[in-house]
Protein backbone atom coordinates (compact mmCIF):
# COMPACT_ATOMS: atom_id res chain seq x y z
CA UNK A 1 0.00 0.00 0.00
CA UNK A 2 1.36 3.32 -1.15
CA UNK A 3 1.21 5.98 2.22
CA UNK A 4 -1.43 8.67 1.98
CA UNK A 5 -1.68 11.47 4.18
CA UNK A 6 -5.47 11.36 6.39
CA UNK A 7 -6.77 13.91 3.97
CA UNK A 8 -6.21 11.89 1.12
CA UNK A 9 -7.26 8.77 3.01
CA UNK A 10 -10.67 10.37 3.73
CA UNK A 11 -11.38 11.51 0.40
CA UNK A 12 -10.40 8.03 -1.46
CA UNK A 13 -12.76 6.91 0.99
CA UNK A 14 -15.75 9.17 -0.35
CA UNK A 15 -15.22 8.45 -3.79
CA UNK A 16 -15.43 4.59 -2.65
CA UNK A 17 -18.90 5.69 -1.34
CA UNK A 18 -19.70 7.22 -4.59
CA UNK A 19 -19.57 10.63 -3.45
CA UNK A 20 -19.53 12.86 -6.38
CA UNK A 21 -20.66 16.66 -4.73
CA UNK A 22 -19.69 17.77 -0.92
CA UNK A 23 -20.41 21.49 0.48
CA UNK A 24 -18.39 23.63 2.38
CA UNK A 25 -16.93 26.27 4.13
CA UNK A 26 -13.13 26.33 4.29
CA UNK A 27 -11.49 26.04 7.68
CA UNK A 28 -7.26 25.88 8.85
CA UNK A 29 -8.07 22.26 10.84
CA UNK A 30 -9.24 20.38 7.89
CA UNK A 31 -6.26 22.08 4.99
CA UNK A 32 -5.80 18.01 4.44
CA UNK A 33 -8.93 16.87 3.69
CA UNK A 34 -9.12 20.46 0.96
CA UNK A 35 -5.91 19.01 -0.29
CA UNK A 36 -7.63 15.83 -0.67
CA UNK A 37 -10.18 17.29 -2.67
CA UNK A 38 -7.99 18.79 -5.29
CA UNK A 39 -8.68 16.83 -8.46
CA UNK A 40 -10.20 14.20 -6.95
CA UNK A 41 -13.14 14.63 -9.35
CA UNK A 42 -15.32 15.67 -6.40
CA UNK A 43 -17.51 18.56 -6.46
CA UNK A 44 -16.47 21.68 -3.39
CA UNK A 45 -19.74 24.20 -3.44
CA UNK A 46 -17.90 26.40 -0.98
CA UNK A 47 -20.78 28.00 0.82
CA UNK A 48 -20.73 31.60 2.59
CA UNK A 49 -21.40 30.09 5.93
CA UNK A 50 -21.88 27.00 7.99
CA UNK A 51 -25.74 27.05 8.17
CA UNK A 52 -26.57 27.43 4.79
CA UNK A 53 -23.51 24.88 3.68
CA UNK A 54 -25.20 22.11 6.09
CA UNK A 55 -28.86 22.60 4.99
CA UNK A 56 -27.61 22.65 1.00
CA UNK A 57 -25.89 19.27 2.00
CA UNK A 58 -29.39 18.27 3.84
CA UNK A 59 -31.34 19.17 0.86
CA UNK A 60 -28.89 17.87 -1.77
CA UNK A 61 -30.01 14.42 -0.02
CA UNK A 62 -33.65 15.12 -0.60
CA UNK A 63 -33.32 15.70 -3.98
CA UNK A 64 -30.76 12.66 -5.40
CA UNK A 65 -31.36 10.15 -2.52
CA UNK A 66 -27.85 10.25 -2.03
CA UNK A 67 -26.34 11.19 1.49
CA UNK A 68 -24.93 14.71 2.14
CA UNK A 69 -21.60 15.69 2.65
CA UNK A 70 -20.83 18.61 4.26
CA UNK A 71 -16.70 19.51 6.04
CA UNK A 72 -16.74 22.57 8.25
CA UNK A 73 -14.07 23.82 10.78
CA UNK A 74 -13.70 23.43 14.21
CA UNK A 75 -15.94 25.60 17.00
CA UNK A 76 -17.71 27.96 15.69
CA UNK A 77 -17.93 26.56 12.22
CA UNK A 78 -18.92 23.20 13.65
CA UNK A 79 -21.70 25.26 15.77
CA UNK A 80 -23.20 27.08 12.74
CA UNK A 81 -23.61 23.85 11.15
CA UNK A 82 -25.81 22.41 13.59
CA UNK A 83 -29.10 24.25 12.47
CA UNK A 84 -28.63 22.04 9.39
CA UNK A 85 -27.96 19.08 11.55
CA UNK A 86 -31.15 19.60 13.23
CA UNK A 87 -33.00 19.81 10.13
CA UNK A 88 -31.51 16.15 8.92
CA UNK A 89 -32.51 15.00 12.04
CA UNK A 90 -35.79 15.56 12.23
CA UNK A 91 -36.51 15.03 8.56
CA UNK A 92 -34.85 12.01 8.75
CA UNK A 93 -32.20 12.54 6.14
CA UNK A 94 -29.07 10.71 5.61
CA UNK A 95 -26.04 13.04 5.75
CA UNK A 96 -22.43 12.97 7.03
CA UNK A 97 -20.79 15.94 8.57
CA UNK A 98 -16.99 16.05 8.36
CA UNK A 99 -15.82 18.33 11.83
CA UNK A 100 -12.21 20.02 11.80
CA UNK A 101 -10.91 19.03 15.40
CA UNK A 102 -8.24 20.93 17.56
CA UNK A 103 -5.00 18.20 17.29
CA UNK A 104 -4.87 15.23 19.62
CA UNK A 105 -2.07 16.47 21.25
CA UNK A 106 -3.85 19.59 22.36
CA UNK A 107 -7.40 18.24 23.33
CA UNK A 108 -8.61 18.75 27.09
CA UNK A 109 -6.39 21.57 27.13
CA UNK A 110 -9.05 24.15 25.96
CA UNK A 111 -7.22 24.90 23.39
CA UNK A 112 -8.14 27.62 20.28
CA UNK A 113 -11.97 26.47 18.93
CA UNK A 114 -12.00 23.35 21.18
CA UNK A 115 -15.43 21.41 21.26
CA UNK A 116 -16.25 18.12 22.62
CA UNK A 117 -18.64 17.13 19.90
CA UNK A 118 -19.55 13.78 21.20
CA UNK A 119 -21.27 15.81 24.07
CA UNK A 120 -22.52 18.66 21.73
CA UNK A 121 -23.80 16.90 18.89
CA UNK A 122 -24.46 13.69 20.65
CA UNK A 123 -28.53 14.42 21.23
CA UNK A 124 -28.72 16.23 17.86
CA UNK A 125 -27.33 13.33 15.35
CA UNK A 126 -27.55 9.48 14.82
CA UNK A 127 -24.04 9.39 16.12
CA UNK A 128 -21.22 11.62 16.63
CA UNK A 129 -17.61 10.36 17.22
CA UNK A 130 -14.18 11.63 16.64
CA UNK A 131 -11.02 9.44 15.27
CA UNK A 132 -8.20 8.72 16.78
CA UNK A 133 -6.10 7.17 14.31
CA UNK A 134 -4.86 7.81 10.70
CA UNK A 135 -5.26 4.34 9.79
CA UNK A 136 -9.10 3.94 11.07
CA UNK A 137 -10.10 6.46 8.66
CA UNK A 138 -11.81 4.21 6.17
CA UNK A 139 -13.43 2.26 9.15
CA UNK A 140 -14.89 5.44 10.54
CA UNK A 141 -16.05 7.05 7.00
CA UNK A 142 -17.94 3.22 5.98
CA UNK A 143 -19.32 3.07 9.22
CA UNK A 144 -20.70 6.85 9.13
CA UNK A 145 -22.45 6.39 5.91
CA UNK A 146 -23.83 2.97 7.03
CA UNK A 147 -25.05 4.43 10.30
CA UNK A 148 -26.45 7.74 8.58
CA UNK A 149 -28.60 5.77 5.67
CA UNK A 150 -29.51 2.59 8.02
CA UNK A 151 -32.96 2.28 9.98
CA UNK A 152 -34.64 6.18 10.59
CA UNK A 153 -31.86 8.02 8.05
CA UNK A 154 -30.22 10.46 9.81
CA UNK A 155 -26.78 13.21 10.35
CA UNK A 156 -23.54 11.34 11.46
CA UNK A 157 -20.67 13.54 12.62
CA UNK A 158 -17.23 12.62 12.69
CA UNK A 159 -14.49 15.12 14.26
CA UNK A 160 -11.22 15.16 12.38
CA UNK A 161 -8.74 16.39 14.67
CA UNK A 162 -6.01 17.84 12.54
CA UNK A 163 -2.46 15.82 13.13
CA UNK A 164 -4.96 12.85 12.22
CA UNK A 165 -5.60 14.64 8.84
CA UNK A 166 -1.91 15.59 8.25
CA UNK A 167 -0.55 12.30 9.36
CA UNK A 168 0.52 9.27 7.05
CA UNK A 169 -0.96 6.30 6.80
CA UNK A 170 -0.98 2.82 4.37
CA UNK A 171 -4.23 1.75 5.33
CA UNK A 172 -6.33 0.02 2.76
CA UNK A 173 -10.02 1.66 1.55
CA UNK A 174 -12.82 -0.68 2.50
CA UNK A 175 -15.87 -1.19 0.84
CA UNK A 176 -18.81 0.92 0.11
CA UNK A 177 -21.64 0.75 2.63
CA UNK A 178 -24.41 -1.24 2.02
CA UNK A 179 -27.72 -0.05 4.23
CA UNK A 180 -29.09 -2.82 6.20
CA UNK A 181 -32.79 -3.13 4.98
CA UNK A 182 -34.96 -5.09 6.49
CA UNK A 183 -37.63 -6.81 3.36
CA UNK A 184 -40.68 -7.21 3.42
CA UNK A 185 -43.40 -10.29 4.09
CA UNK A 186 -45.42 -10.39 1.47
CA UNK A 187 -48.01 -12.33 3.49
CA UNK A 188 -47.45 -9.05 6.35
CA UNK A 189 -48.07 -7.48 3.45
CA UNK A 190 -51.67 -8.58 2.81
CA UNK A 191 -52.29 -8.98 6.69
CA UNK A 192 -51.93 -5.43 7.17
CA UNK A 193 -54.14 -4.65 4.24
CA UNK A 194 -57.05 -6.94 5.34
CA UNK A 195 -56.93 -5.48 9.19
CA UNK A 196 -57.37 -1.65 7.42
CA UNK A 197 -59.70 -2.70 4.90
CA UNK A 198 -62.29 -3.93 7.79
CA UNK A 199 -62.98 -0.84 9.44
CA UNK A 200 -65.86 1.44 7.97
CA UNK A 201 -63.51 4.81 8.23
CA UNK A 202 -60.15 3.56 7.67
CA UNK A 203 -57.34 6.39 5.93
CA UNK A 204 -53.60 5.92 4.85
CA UNK A 205 -51.35 8.89 5.66
CA UNK A 206 -48.26 9.17 4.09
CA UNK A 207 -44.73 10.46 5.00
CA UNK A 208 -41.29 9.57 6.42
CA UNK A 209 -38.15 9.39 4.51
CA UNK A 210 -36.90 7.56 1.42
CA UNK A 211 -39.39 7.66 -1.22
CA UNK A 212 -39.04 7.75 -4.87
CA UNK A 213 -40.75 8.48 -8.38
CA UNK A 214 -41.81 4.27 -7.86
CA UNK A 215 -43.30 4.57 -4.42
CA UNK A 216 -45.54 7.99 -5.43
CA UNK A 217 -46.76 5.33 -8.57
CA UNK A 218 -47.32 2.56 -6.06
CA UNK A 219 -49.32 4.49 -3.39
CA UNK A 220 -51.49 6.14 -6.14
CA UNK A 221 -52.26 2.78 -7.04
CA UNK A 222 -52.75 1.29 -3.65
CA UNK A 223 -55.41 4.07 -3.39
CA UNK A 224 -57.03 3.50 -6.76
CA UNK A 225 -57.27 -0.44 -5.85
CA UNK A 226 -58.78 0.07 -2.33
CA UNK A 227 -60.96 3.45 -2.98
CA UNK A 228 -58.94 4.35 0.56
CA UNK A 229 -58.53 8.51 0.97
CA UNK A 230 -54.83 9.27 1.26
CA UNK A 231 -53.53 12.51 3.30
CA UNK A 232 -49.48 13.33 4.00
CA UNK A 233 -47.58 14.79 5.99
CA UNK A 234 -46.07 18.10 6.69
CA UNK A 235 -43.76 19.07 3.88
CA UNK A 236 -44.49 15.49 2.13
CA UNK A 237 -47.11 16.98 -0.58
CA UNK A 238 -45.52 15.38 -3.54
CA UNK A 239 -45.59 11.93 -2.25
CA UNK A 240 -48.84 11.58 -4.15
CA UNK A 241 -50.04 13.71 -7.17
CA UNK A 242 -52.21 16.10 -5.96
CA UNK A 243 -54.48 15.84 -8.52
CA UNK A 244 -55.18 12.44 -7.49
CA UNK A 245 -59.23 11.56 -6.96
CA UNK A 246 -57.37 9.54 -3.88
CA UNK A 247 -55.97 12.40 -2.33
CA UNK A 248 -57.40 14.30 0.68
CA UNK A 249 -54.94 16.88 1.75
CA UNK A 250 -51.65 17.56 4.15
CA UNK A 251 -51.65 17.13 7.99
CA UNK A 252 -49.42 20.36 8.19
CA UNK A 253 -49.61 23.72 9.14
CA UNK A 254 -53.18 25.05 7.55
CA UNK A 255 -54.30 22.23 7.59
CA UNK A 256 -58.23 21.51 5.44
CA UNK A 257 -60.67 21.70 8.81
CA UNK A 258 -62.33 19.19 7.31
CA UNK A 259 -59.15 16.28 6.80
CA UNK A 260 -58.40 17.29 10.80
CA UNK A 261 -61.67 16.07 10.96
CA UNK A 262 -61.58 13.16 9.12
CA UNK A 263 -58.22 12.66 10.95
CA UNK A 264 -60.51 12.74 14.14
CA UNK A 265 -63.08 10.57 12.66
CA UNK A 266 -61.00 7.40 11.41
CA UNK A 267 -61.62 4.36 12.74
CA UNK A 268 -58.05 2.40 11.18
CA UNK A 269 -55.01 4.24 9.89
CA UNK A 270 -52.44 3.00 7.43
CA UNK A 271 -49.15 5.17 8.77
CA UNK A 272 -46.52 4.92 6.06
CA UNK A 273 -43.36 5.94 6.96
CA UNK A 274 -44.64 9.17 9.17
CA UNK A 275 -44.07 9.39 12.79
CA UNK A 276 -47.48 11.22 13.00
CA UNK A 277 -45.50 13.99 15.52
CA UNK A 278 -47.30 17.40 16.72
CA UNK A 279 -47.73 18.97 13.70
CA UNK A 280 -49.06 15.97 11.88
CA UNK A 281 -51.73 15.94 14.56
CA UNK A 282 -52.69 19.46 15.62
CA UNK A 283 -50.34 19.15 18.78
CA UNK A 284 -51.76 15.57 19.40
CA UNK A 285 -55.13 16.43 19.56
CA UNK A 286 -56.66 15.18 16.18
CA UNK A 287 -54.46 11.94 17.33
CA UNK A 288 -53.65 11.84 21.34
CA UNK A 289 -50.87 8.87 22.16
CA UNK A 290 -52.76 9.20 25.53
CA UNK A 291 -56.31 8.25 24.68
CA UNK A 292 -55.93 5.44 21.71
CA UNK A 293 -59.12 5.38 19.93
CA UNK A 294 -58.28 3.86 16.30
CA UNK A 295 -56.88 1.22 15.00
CA UNK A 296 -52.86 2.02 14.27
CA UNK A 297 -51.19 -0.16 11.12
CA UNK A 298 -47.60 1.68 11.58
CA UNK A 299 -44.62 1.18 9.09
CA UNK A 300 -41.53 2.55 9.70
CA UNK A 301 -37.71 1.25 9.03
CA UNK A 302 -36.33 1.77 12.44
CA UNK A 303 -37.92 -0.60 15.09
CA UNK A 304 -37.31 1.71 17.51
CA UNK A 305 -39.98 4.41 16.60
CA UNK A 306 -43.03 1.80 16.58
CA UNK A 307 -44.73 2.56 19.99
CA UNK A 308 -42.21 5.47 20.94
CA UNK A 309 -45.43 7.56 20.87
CA UNK A 310 -48.24 6.22 19.19
CA UNK A 311 -48.88 2.62 19.93
CA UNK A 312 -49.77 0.38 16.92
CA UNK A 313 -51.93 -2.21 16.84
CA UNK A 314 -49.64 -3.79 14.19
CA UNK A 315 -45.90 -2.92 13.79
CA UNK A 316 -43.99 -3.82 10.90
CA UNK A 317 -40.47 -2.59 10.71
CA UNK A 318 -39.95 -1.64 7.23
CA UNK A 319 -39.35 1.15 4.78
CA UNK A 320 -42.66 2.74 3.75
CA UNK A 321 -41.55 2.42 -0.30
CA UNK A 322 -40.85 -1.32 0.21
CA UNK A 323 -44.19 -2.09 1.88
CA UNK A 324 -46.47 0.02 -0.93
CA UNK A 325 -44.34 -2.11 -3.62
CA UNK A 326 -45.66 -5.31 -1.72
CA UNK A 327 -49.40 -3.93 -0.94
CA UNK A 328 -49.42 -2.06 -4.21
CA UNK A 329 -50.61 -5.46 -6.66
CA UNK A 330 -53.06 -6.74 -4.03
CA UNK A 331 -56.63 -5.73 -5.25
CA UNK A 332 -58.69 -8.59 -4.08
CA UNK A 333 -59.88 -6.98 -1.08
CA UNK A 334 -62.99 -4.88 -0.18
CA UNK A 335 -63.28 -1.45 -1.33
CA UNK A 336 -63.87 1.28 0.42
CA UNK A 337 -66.58 3.65 -0.26
CA UNK A 338 -64.84 5.56 -3.70
CA UNK A 339 -68.28 8.68 -3.22
CA UNK A 340 -67.16 8.95 0.48
CA UNK A 341 -63.40 9.46 -0.75
CA UNK A 342 -63.83 11.41 -3.44
CA UNK A 343 -66.44 14.22 -0.94
CA UNK A 344 -63.26 14.00 0.89
CA UNK A 345 -61.02 15.27 -2.34
CA UNK A 346 -63.94 17.60 -3.33
CA UNK A 347 -63.77 19.29 -0.02
CA UNK A 348 -59.83 19.65 -0.31
CA UNK A 349 -60.34 21.26 -3.82
CA UNK A 350 -63.02 23.55 -2.22
CA UNK A 351 -60.19 24.29 0.59
CA UNK A 352 -57.80 25.55 -2.18
CA UNK A 353 -60.06 28.05 -3.99
CA UNK A 354 -58.23 31.36 -2.86
CA UNK A 355 -59.96 33.21 -0.43
CA UNK A 356 -59.40 37.23 -0.42
CA UNK A 357 -56.92 38.83 1.87
CA UNK A 358 -56.06 42.48 2.77
CA UNK A 359 -54.05 44.48 0.25
CA UNK A 360 -53.10 45.03 -3.20
CA UNK A 361 -50.58 41.85 -3.69
CA UNK A 362 -52.71 38.74 -2.89
CA UNK A 363 -50.24 35.94 -1.85
CA UNK A 364 -53.35 33.30 -2.68
CA UNK A 365 -53.46 34.69 -6.14
CA UNK A 366 -50.21 34.37 -6.51
CA UNK A 367 -49.09 30.96 -5.44
CA UNK A 368 -52.44 29.64 -6.97
CA UNK A 369 -51.29 31.42 -10.54
CA UNK A 370 -47.78 30.00 -10.05
CA UNK A 371 -48.90 26.22 -9.38
CA UNK A 372 -51.05 26.64 -12.99
CA UNK A 373 -48.31 28.19 -14.26
CA UNK A 374 -46.29 25.56 -13.71
CA UNK A 375 -48.73 22.61 -13.51
CA UNK A 376 -46.15 19.56 -11.67
CA UNK A 377 -43.05 21.75 -13.65
CA UNK A 378 -40.22 22.59 -11.18
CA UNK A 379 -39.18 22.27 -7.82
CA UNK A 380 -40.04 24.61 -4.99
CA UNK A 381 -38.62 24.66 -1.90
CA UNK A 382 -39.51 27.65 1.59
CA UNK A 383 -38.03 27.67 4.88
CA UNK A 384 -40.59 28.81 7.68
CA UNK A 385 -43.16 31.50 8.54
CA UNK A 386 -46.53 31.92 7.99
CA UNK A 387 -46.12 32.73 4.31
CA UNK A 388 -45.72 29.40 4.17
CA UNK A 389 -49.25 28.21 4.78
CA UNK A 390 -50.28 29.88 1.01
CA UNK A 391 -47.72 27.12 -0.11
CA UNK A 392 -49.33 24.31 1.43
CA UNK A 393 -52.41 25.47 0.80
CA UNK A 394 -52.54 26.65 -2.70
CA UNK A 395 -49.70 24.88 -4.59
CA UNK A 396 -50.60 21.26 -6.15
CA UNK A 397 -47.68 18.98 -6.23
CA UNK A 398 -47.85 16.71 -9.34
CA UNK A 399 -44.76 14.67 -9.13
CA UNK A 400 -41.79 13.39 -6.37
CA UNK A 401 -39.32 15.20 -6.27
CA UNK A 402 -41.34 18.44 -6.50
CA UNK A 403 -41.00 19.56 -3.08
CA UNK A 404 -38.52 20.24 -0.44
CA UNK A 405 -39.28 21.44 2.61
CA UNK A 406 -37.53 21.05 6.25
CA UNK A 407 -40.26 19.52 8.61
CA UNK A 408 -38.09 21.03 11.21
CA UNK A 409 -39.82 24.59 10.64
CA UNK A 410 -36.30 25.57 9.75
CA UNK A 411 -36.12 29.46 8.89
CA UNK A 412 -33.71 30.22 6.46
CA UNK A 413 -33.58 26.99 4.84
CA UNK A 414 -35.77 27.64 1.36
CA UNK A 415 -33.03 29.58 -0.18
CA UNK A 416 -29.70 26.77 0.00
CA UNK A 417 -32.25 24.59 -0.56
CA UNK A 418 -33.33 25.74 -4.14
CA UNK A 419 -29.51 26.07 -4.73
CA UNK A 420 -28.96 22.73 -3.77
CA UNK A 421 -31.75 21.51 -5.91
CA UNK A 422 -30.93 23.46 -9.15
CA UNK A 423 -27.04 22.23 -8.34
CA UNK A 424 -28.63 18.46 -8.72
CA UNK A 425 -30.99 19.32 -11.55
CA UNK A 426 -30.01 22.04 -13.32
CA UNK A 427 -32.74 21.49 -15.78
CA UNK A 428 -35.14 22.00 -13.58
CA UNK A 429 -36.93 25.18 -12.85
CA UNK A 430 -36.11 25.71 -8.74
CA UNK A 431 -38.19 28.45 -6.91
CA UNK A 432 -38.15 29.37 -3.93
CA UNK A 433 -40.24 30.66 -1.53
CA UNK A 434 -39.14 33.01 1.88
CA UNK A 435 -40.72 35.51 3.99
CA UNK A 436 -38.09 38.60 4.83
CA UNK A 437 -37.34 36.97 8.04
CA UNK A 438 -36.54 33.53 6.69
CA UNK A 439 -34.71 35.16 3.57
CA UNK A 440 -32.24 37.50 5.20
CA UNK A 441 -31.25 34.03 7.61
CA UNK A 442 -29.11 32.74 4.55
CA UNK A 443 -29.10 35.64 2.08
CA UNK A 444 -25.53 35.40 1.42
CA UNK A 445 -25.21 32.30 -0.20
CA UNK A 446 -26.94 34.16 -3.00
CA UNK A 447 -23.00 34.72 -3.59
CA UNK A 448 -22.27 30.82 -3.78
CA UNK A 449 -25.53 30.92 -6.07
CA UNK A 450 -23.74 33.12 -8.42
CA UNK A 451 -20.41 31.18 -8.34
CA UNK A 452 -21.76 27.61 -9.03
CA UNK A 453 -24.50 29.40 -11.84
CA UNK A 454 -27.31 27.83 -9.46
CA UNK A 455 -30.06 30.46 -11.51
CA UNK A 456 -32.72 30.39 -8.92
CA UNK A 457 -35.99 32.46 -8.10
CA UNK A 458 -36.69 33.77 -4.95
CA UNK A 459 -39.73 34.89 -4.51
CA UNK A 460 -39.73 37.14 -1.28
CA UNK A 461 -43.45 37.60 0.78
CA UNK A 462 -42.36 40.66 2.28
CA UNK A 463 -44.61 42.28 5.39
CA UNK A 464 -41.82 43.74 7.22
CA UNK A 465 -42.26 41.12 10.13
CA UNK A 466 -42.06 38.18 11.98
CA UNK A 467 -44.96 37.08 10.69
CA UNK A 468 -46.05 33.44 12.54
CA UNK A 469 -44.43 35.08 15.78
CA UNK A 470 -46.57 38.75 15.56
CA UNK A 471 -49.55 35.67 15.41
CA UNK A 472 -48.57 34.47 18.50
CA UNK A 473 -47.68 37.23 20.04
CA UNK A 474 -51.15 39.03 19.18
CA UNK A 475 -53.07 35.29 20.27
CA UNK A 476 -51.44 35.87 23.37
CA UNK A 477 -50.27 39.27 24.21
CA UNK A 478 -52.81 41.77 22.13
CA UNK A 479 -51.90 45.10 21.43
CA UNK A 480 -47.91 44.71 22.33
CA UNK A 481 -45.48 44.35 19.91
CA UNK A 482 -42.62 43.19 20.86
CA UNK A 483 -39.51 42.30 19.20
CA UNK A 484 -40.86 41.09 15.59
CA UNK A 485 -40.70 44.33 13.76
CA UNK A 486 -38.24 44.47 10.38
CA UNK A 487 -36.26 46.67 8.69
CA UNK A 488 -36.12 45.61 4.86
CA UNK A 489 -33.43 46.10 2.08
CA UNK A 490 -34.66 46.95 -1.82
CA UNK A 491 -34.67 43.35 -2.69
CA UNK A 492 -34.38 43.83 -6.51
CA UNK A 493 -31.23 46.02 -5.90
CA UNK A 494 -29.61 43.65 -4.12
CA UNK A 495 -30.32 41.22 -6.81
CA UNK A 496 -28.81 43.22 -9.26
CA UNK A 497 -25.31 43.58 -6.39
CA UNK A 498 -25.58 40.04 -6.46
CA UNK A 499 -25.28 39.82 -10.32
CA UNK A 500 -28.82 38.61 -10.66
CA UNK A 501 -32.39 41.06 -11.49
CA UNK A 502 -34.81 41.65 -9.09
CA UNK A 503 -38.49 42.80 -9.71
CA UNK A 504 -40.50 44.35 -6.94
CA UNK A 505 -44.20 43.91 -6.99
CA UNK A 506 -46.76 45.70 -5.86
CA UNK A 507 -49.90 44.64 -7.46
CA UNK A 508 -51.21 40.97 -8.09
CA UNK A 509 -51.31 41.46 -11.86
CA UNK A 510 -47.51 42.20 -12.34
CA UNK A 511 -46.48 38.82 -11.03
CA UNK A 512 -47.00 37.04 -13.92
CA UNK A 513 -44.86 39.39 -16.18
CA UNK A 514 -42.09 38.97 -13.33
CA UNK A 515 -41.82 35.47 -13.02
CA UNK A 516 -41.61 34.94 -16.89
CA UNK A 517 -38.75 37.22 -17.29
CA UNK A 518 -37.02 35.28 -14.55
CA UNK A 519 -37.66 31.90 -16.07
CA UNK A 520 -35.65 33.17 -18.96
CA UNK A 521 -33.03 32.78 -16.71
CA UNK A 522 -30.73 34.33 -14.56
CA UNK A 523 -30.36 34.44 -11.07
CA UNK A 524 -33.89 36.48 -9.85
CA UNK A 525 -35.87 37.95 -6.70
CA UNK A 526 -39.28 38.80 -7.28
CA UNK A 527 -39.87 40.80 -3.98
CA UNK A 528 -44.18 40.80 -2.77
CA UNK A 529 -44.69 43.92 -0.89
CA UNK A 530 -47.86 42.07 0.87
CA UNK A 531 -49.95 44.44 3.47
CA UNK A 532 -48.70 44.23 7.45
CA UNK A 533 -51.49 42.45 8.61
CA UNK A 534 -52.23 39.59 6.02
CA UNK A 535 -50.16 37.12 6.84
CA UNK A 536 -51.22 37.61 10.55
CA UNK A 537 -55.17 37.68 9.90
CA UNK A 538 -55.34 34.91 7.06
CA UNK A 539 -55.26 31.54 9.17
CA UNK A 540 -57.66 30.98 12.27
CA UNK A 541 -54.85 31.22 15.04
CA UNK A 542 -55.50 27.93 16.51
CA UNK A 543 -54.22 26.09 13.49
CA UNK A 544 -50.47 27.88 14.01
CA UNK A 545 -47.54 26.05 15.08
CA UNK A 546 -46.77 26.59 18.50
Amino acid sequence: MAMRHGGQILVDQLKTQGVERVFSVPGESFLAALDGLHGSGIENIVCRQEGGAAMMAEAHAKVTGSPGVLFVTRGPGATNASSGLHVAMHDSTPMVAFVGQVPLAHRDRSAFQEVDYRAVFGPLVKWAAEVESTDRLPEYVARAFQVAQSGRPGPVVLALPEDILSAEADTPDLPAAVPVIQPVDPATARAALELLMAHERPMIVAGGPGWSEKAQADLQRLAEATGLPVAVTFRRQHYIDNAHPNYVGDLGVGSSPALLQRLRDADALLLLGTRMGDTATLGYTTLDPRKPSKTIIHVHPDPDELGRVHRPDMAIAARAPDMLAAMAWINDLKVHDRAETAAGHAALQAWRRPQQTPGDVKMERIVSWLSDHLDGRGIITNGAGNYAAFVHRYHRYRRYGGQVGATSGSMGYGLPAAIAAKLARPGETVVCYAGDGCFQMTLQELSTARQYGADVIVIVANNGRYGTIRAHQERQYPGRVSGTELWNPDYAALARAYGGTGHTVTATDQFPDAFREAEKGGLHIIELRLDRDMLTTTYALSDLPR
